[in-house]
């Protein structure tokens, strides 16, 4: 009779050769991640990642029968709590070797990107966490108790990267319910953290596009949302050698076309109509500092009267292009998700420290760096060697439009497969889904008809 192998441990099987094909030791090594007495921090670092896999907390995984011959929960907490650890230079050197790999897999032709976006790590119930504070909620439109996490990632349109974070407090004094401790020695890596903390958003978002670049991790475009498309912003962007690509509303800014300081709305109404249209039209305008930028203007498929607007300061791009590379953004958000309800960010650990925040934090990061580490050479063929790489086509980039058609195309081709009754029966079907959809989707369509 064959023995029955414990999901679990195939589970601890796989993550061991990620840890070996990344060398995760070796990068702990170089980030200062090192062994004092006792119980090889290596050992400990995986135990930790894997805690989210078994599906029980720490607690009940030390109390089981696994965890007879493992240390005591101090050994773990004290490795949380340790200020000592380079936890950004550990992070910054795994996204590069990712990075590089996933490079070697795409062509050089293919757009690489930064995306700029935060979340908040909401705590209601805490009191004593170091550096806990009332952050604004822009999704809520609230001022909540937590921390809002600024985070860098990569992305190549296919997979996406964690790259760097910043666990920010508040850059006010009256907003931080806690200060930070003065236990903490101002040489070490956590106190550079904490004092990043109080320091404002914008100015935080220039250290992270450095540390990555620095490291050696590479982009075309900084991608980001409305918040972070102002033009100081846009003009520090463009000092390291990056085009930006943002979302703009309509606020109190100018934009100079034609020799005229004129608003969104004002630039909008410059356009002719374009019926059944995404694309409405683009300008070229300047900013206020004299910046050349390329403004899209685009349909907002959920109300059909209002509009949205898309600044790039690479003005070549086509209209498409931009609207194409700025859809990009949305795996940040995806990310956000998925560290939060699969992966146990901000759940998992309660403590108080602000280093504990940190090194959880990464630790959750790398969770997902690994796992799409495992998705990309799972799916893409070419990760196989280099004569995979050679023969396979490089994965393209398929508009919503083309997608859709082709779709209906291999439909149609499956229906002549089929008697004529039921190929009839599935068409009938099939027209009374398109005749409910929005009418961007039915224009879409090919013109079908069933006999009835």
């Amino acid at each position: 009779m064959l023995q029955q192998i414990d999901p679990s441990e195939k589970v601890i099987t796989e993550v061991s050769k990620l840890f070996k094909a990344l060398r995760i030791n070796k990068l702990l090594h170089a980030s200062n991640v090192r062994k004092a007495c006792g119980v090889s921090v290596y050992q400990i670092f995986e135990f930790i990642f894997l805690i989210a896999f078994y599906g029980k907390k720490m607690n009940n995984i030390l109390s089981s029968k696994r965890g007879q011959d493992m240390p005591g929960k101090d050994i773990y907490y004290r490795f949380l709590n340790n200020p000592r650890y380079s936890w950004r230079k550990f992070l910054l050197q795994l996204s590069l070797k990712v990075t590089d790999a996933f490079d070697h897999l795409t062509s050089d032709k293919r757009v690489r990107v930064f995306i700029l976006d935060d979340s908040i790590l909401s705590r209601p119930r805490t009191k004593k966490a170091e550096l806990l504070a009332r952050v604004f909620d822009h999704t809520g439109q609230r001022f909540v108790k937590g921390f809002t996490m600024l985070t860098l990632g990569w992305s190549d349109g296919y997979s996406f990267v964690p790259v760097d974070f910043a666990m920010l407090s508040s850059a006010k004094a009256q907003n931080r319910l806690n200060d930070v401790t003065d236990t903490v020695d101002k040489r070490t890596n956590g106190s550079k953290r904490r004092a990043e903390a109080i320091i404002e958003k914008p100015k935080n978002v220039i250290r992270l596009i450095d540390n990555a670049l620095i490291t050696g991790i590479t982009a075309d475009y900084v991608l980001m949302d409305s918040w972070f498309t102002t033009e100081p912003m846009i003009k520090a962007i463009l000092e390291k050698g990056l085009h930006s690509i943002g979302m703009v509303k309509q606020l109190k800014q100018r934009y100079n076309f034609n020799g005229q300081a004129m608003s969104l709305a004002d630039l909008r109404a410059t356009l002719p109509a374009r019926n059944r249209s995404e694309i409405i039209g683009s300008r070229f305008v300047k900013t206020k500092q004299g910046i050349p930028v390329k403004i899209v203007f685009i349909q907002n498929r959920n109300n059909k009267r209002e509009w949205l607007s898309i600044l790039s300061t690479d003005v070549a791009l086509e209209d498409a292009e931009i609207v194409r590379i700025y859809g990009i953004r949305w795996s940040i958000e995806v990310f956000f998700k998925s560290a939060k309800s699969l992966l146990k960010l901000g759940s998992e650990f309660q403590g108080r420290s602000y280093d504990m925040l940190i090194a959880h934090t990464t630790i959750v990061f790398t969770r997902y760096i690994l796992l799409e580490w495992e998705r990309r050479h799972n799916q893409d063929s070419r990760s196989y060697g280099e004569l995979f790489y050679l023969l396979c086509d490089e994965i393209q980039d398929i508009d919503y439009e083309t997608a859709i058609r082709q779709l209906m195309y291999f439909f149609t081709i499956l229906l002549d497969n089929l008697s004529k009754e039921c190929s009839q029966a599935i068409l009938c079907q099939v027209m009374h889904w398109i005749a409910a959809q929005p009418a961007y989707i039915r224009d879409l369509m090919p013109e079908l008809c069933c006999e009835v």
